[in-house]
């Protein structure tokens, strides 16, 4: 806890996908991840939420809030094994599938 209070807690998220966008609205996440609608996230007391680029980061004193608010970010659009499209951590692998072109063989 004195860890979280000195420095933060930042996690990093990235988005890979055409036409996939993510900004900030006031207290408010709004995601484009390939639905008919956006997608809006309010964001919890005590956490900054930036977005650059393909790239979202979640700072907050409070680990579990932070890691809380990721993973209901992630779950909006988990990556997809054939083609990597979707919400990832920066640090995750995600193991990727041959598509039907091997499977033939």
């Amino acid at each position: 806890m004195i860890m979280g209070v000195r420095e933060g807690f930042v996690r990093n998220l990235l988005f890979t996908g055409t036409g996939y966008r993510a900004t900030v609205d006031g207290s408010e996440l709004v995601l484009n991840m390939g639905y008919s609608h956006e997608t809006r996230l309010n964001v919890p007391e005590g956490l900054n939420v930036a977005v650059v680029k393909n790239q979202i980061i979640v700072k907050g004193i409070e680990k579990d809030k932070v890691g809380q608010f990721c993973a209901i970010v992630r779950a909006v659009r988990p990556p997809e094994v054939y083609k990597g499209k979707g919400i990832k951590y920066k640090e995750e692998f995600i193991k990727r599938k041959a598509g039907k072109t091997a499977a033939s063989k």
